[in-house]
């Protein structure tokens, strides 16, 4: 399989609350609004946007890696009033092992709600469904305590730190690394519909 074969055409997958959908250019302000808070930024290896043009540029790259059928986000939409409200993807995919990797954000507004696990279970679900994965991976900066019970409650397992893996912003950073097998995401998966 090939990342062309996915995402020559990225498909809307959908939740009880939320769309996964494509990004489109009028959803800069959304964009705006969530990536200029600091907070939302802090563990992310982009800077916080600074004026509605950095979303516009970020949304531009995003669309060109849709028209060149390349790994790109979906937007997070939120059903009840059409916003979108954050961002999740395989920020990595390396077919020839059946392993990718999944990276997310949220707004700030919608922390501690459960959307964004809402969103993580569909994406899991259709990597292992759909692009024949056998292993998601989810790494994330040690300090990244939200995400980290995220990932834990999704069914991944913490593999380990790897000490001062990147240089982000202007530090050295540990990054923990999280993952689920297919075989374990099917049997949590049984396990809620028996």
């Amino acid at each position: 399989m090939k990342i062309s074969d996915i995402f020559h055409d990225l498909p809307t997958l959908e939740t009880d609350r939320i769309i996964l959908r494509k990004f489109r250019i009028e959803d800069a302000h959304d964009m705006f609004e969530y990536s200029s808070i600091p907070e939302v930024s802090q563990y992310v290896p982009w800077e916080t946007h600074k004026s509605i043009e950095d979303s516009y540029h970020f949304l531009q790259y995003i669309l060109k890696q849709y028209e060149e059928a390349k790994l790109a986000p979906w937007a997070i939409e939120l059903k009840e009033n059409e916003k979108v409200i954050g961002t999740i993807d395989f920020v990595a995919w390396f077919p020839w092992h059946y392993r990718a990797e999944i990276g997310f954000i949220l707004s700030k507004e919608h922390w501690g709600k459960g959307l964004i696990l809402e969103a993580a279970k569909k994406v899991t679900e259709f990597g292992f469904e759909h692009m024949e994965l056998n292993k998601i991976k989810a790494p994330c900066m040690v300090e990244n305590v939200q995400s980290q019970r995220v990932l834990q409650k999704l069914g991944m397992r913490l593999e380990g730190v790897l000490r001062k893996e990147y240089f982000i912003k202007g530090r050295f950073r540990g990054m923990a690394v999280y993952s689920i097998l297919k075989e374990d995401f099917d049997r949590k998966s049984n396990a809620l519909n028996d």
